[in-house]
């Protein structure tokens, strides 16, 4: 299905748990490693982050048996913090989250260029479920 133009599709979630704290769990990579992936037989055994304009990072994604892993890779094109990151992964897609403010809670919205291999509903359905993840972390971790 070509149609000629980019499609994107948007995720979110309500954290609840202060900005900061939010941030932390998204950009350190020691709290990534502990969020990113799409189900429980999967998980992200490394995690790299040049949280930077310009700067470069990489996720490792696995399946835990062993039998698939890709990374997720990029560069950031623009880092607010506790506000905004933008990057374009490895394939030329453009991401981009923003993190808002709400007391002692955070909406986190995430936004990005469709690839064209998987359905729109497979991938929306993956980005929310790594999302949920991340929420259900960011809400019981004890790590700072």
């Amino acid at each position: 299905m070509e149609t000629g133009h980019t499609v994107t599709i948007t995720v979110e979630t309500t954290v609840h748990t202060p900005v900061g704290e939010v941030w932390k769990h998204w950009t350190e990579p020691q709290h990534i490693t502990k969020w990113c992936f799409a189900s429980e037989d999967w998980h992200a055994p490394n995690a790299e982050n040049d949280l930077r304009d310009g700067g470069r990072f990489l996720t490792r994604m696995e399946a835990k048996d062993g039998s698939f892993g890709f990374d997720l890779s990029g560069v950031y094109d623009e880092v607010r913090i506790n506000e905004l990151i933008s990057y374009n992964i490895e394939d030329g897609r453009k991401v981009t989250i923003t993190f808002i403010s709400q007391e002692n809670d955070t909406k986190v919205i995430e936004t990005f260029e469709a690839e064209t291999t998987n359905s729109l509903e497979m991938q929306k359905a993956g980005w929310q479920t790594i999302l949920d993840n991340f929420k259900k972390y960011s809400e019981t971790s004890k790590e700072n």
